[in-house]
């Protein structure tokens, strides 16, 4: 494919770069990336991916955009208020790039369906708000062999990492089984700093754009941690666990269950 004379323009600043160049831009074109919640997380991944010419982007989420939403949720505005997310999203991206080829999901991913939804895409990010939807999300890639970003805040704190099946840890390796419910509070009980969303948010799509270029170095097998209040990030390195009851040398979990 050739690029037109519009997107040698729109792209010329990161075409530029060594790694990216005409060959590169055209592997973004290309891609196609599933995005799982289109809140606080998935605001952000969605609107860089979308600006670097990501070709395919599919969002997923059930819910219809709140007022309390959009001190952090920056794919969204005023005037989407009581709107599908989705819908509100895709017209954003559209907006920003309208060569962007958005399909939406508007419902929750289950046991039943994710495997046929994530199935079409080249890697999975993870902006999901609660640990039952994580979990399903993590164990259904790691079954069909899908790389993932993770991401997670709460209050000033946010993390992520890169999942490559089989070959770094995985989330389980990390939190071998959900906290019970209720023992960890939400975003709506705890609170959250809207510019934390938007610092993970876009890591996950610097992790997505690496992954997609083949280039540098992915969060993988390392968990980094952000705390905003201390400007602060670290790196804990976590090793893949051959006791994983999903990705380990003998594995427990071999389906896909709902919690």
């Amino acid at each position: 494919m050739e690029l037109r004379e519009d997107q040698l323009e729109r792209y010329s600043r990161q075409m530029f770069l060594p790694n990216i160049g005409g060959e590169g831009q055209k592997k973004i074109l290309n891609a196609k990336v599933l995005i799982i919640g289109a809140g606080g997380l998935g605001s952000p991944c969605a609107l860089y991916l979308a600006s670097a010419g990501v070709g395919g982007i599919g969002l997923v989420d059930s819910d219809v955009v709140e007022l309390s939403n959009l001190q952090r949720q920056i794919v969204h505005s005023t005037e989407a208020v009581g709107k599908s997310k989705v819908e509100s999203a895709k017209k954003t991206i559209n907006g920003i790039n309208p060569d962007v080829e958005v399909v939406l999901y508007n419902f929750r991913v289950t046991s039943q369906n994710i495997l046929n939804v994530i199935k079409n895409y080249d890697i999975v990010v993870d902006g999901s708000d609660n640990f039952p939807t994580k979990y399903l999300v993590n164990d259904a890639c790691v079954l069909a062999n899908k790389p993932l970003s993770h991401g997670g805040m709460s209050k000033f704190d946010g993390q992520l990492t890169t999942i490559l099946p089989r070959q770094s840890a995985c989330y389980r390796c990390f939190f071998p089984e959900p906290p019970p419910p209720g023992l960890v509070p939400d975003s709506q009980e705890a609170g959250i700093l809207g510019a934390v969303a938007g610092v993970i948010g876009t890591l996950q799509a610097n992790e997505v754009l690496k992954f997609i270029l083949g280039v540098g170095n992915l969060l993988a097998g390392k968990l980094l941690v952000f705390n905003s209040l201390d400007a602060n990030f670290r790196q804990v390195k976590v090793p893949k666990d051959p006791n994983c009851p999903l990705c380990g040398d003998n594995p427990s979990i071999t389906e896909l269950i709902d919690y």
